[in-house]
């Protein structure tokens, strides 16, 4: 049986932060519709260019075991993110060091870690209750091709693609996305 590394505190904090901080740096260049590219070197093949946060956040495995967990903690945040709601990663990543990072702060000055997180449970209510009254229905093609670039990175075909997609399958309709073998993208629909 091999011998484990053991470190506590205020040590394995820090640490787990750095790794925190490190992935969050990496996937923050790409936050918003005038988000920046990240290159990504594959042990193979060419080198990936994406916007997409989980993308940049997969890719990320760090020599200093206790920083990769903490990047790991983070790359589960945006994981569930985008199983959960399709997009959003970034923020979800940006969102996930700030509470990490304040939280520690708190932490160092005594309070307790639990009426810490009961704290946070209530702002998240209080934040999506306020997001329910902001949010906008997307009234007609024109509106969701405008959201669908804006998710798509600012490409209008993608976006006008999507916006033919929802007006063929109605409200209730289900649309799968599946990566072509080819360079053309094109929509297909199939009833039933």
């Amino acid at each position: 049986m091999s011998a484990k590394m053991i470190i506590f505190g205020d040590d394995a904090m820090q640490e787990l932060l750095k790794g925190v901080t490190i992935l969050t740096e990496a996937v923050r260049s790409t936050l918003g519709p005038r988000g920046r590219n990240v290159i990504i070197d594959k042990s193979f093949g060419s080198p990936q260019v994406t916007k997409d946060g989980v993308t940049v956040a997969k890719e990320i495995e760090l020599e200093n075991k206790w920083q990769n967990m903490g990047a790991q903690m983070v790359k589960e945040v945006a994981s569930k993110t985008s199983d959960v709601a399709g997009d959003g990663t970034t923020t979800a990543t940006v969102l996930a060091h700030s509470i990490f990072k304040e939280g520690l702060k708190y932490v160092a000055a005594g309070h307790n870690p639990m009426d810490i997180k009961r704290g946070i449970d209530k702002g998240v209510e209080i934040v999506v209750e306020e997001l329910a009254k902001m949010a906008k229905e997307c009234r007609d093609k024109k509106e969701i091709s405008h959201v669908g670039t804006i998710s798509a990175n600012g490409d209008e075909a993608i976006g006008k693609i999507i916006a033919d997609a929802m007006d063929k399958v109605g409200k209730e309709g289900v649309i799968t996305v599946e990566e072509a073998k080819g360079i053309e993208t094109v929509l297909e629909h199939v009833e039933g």
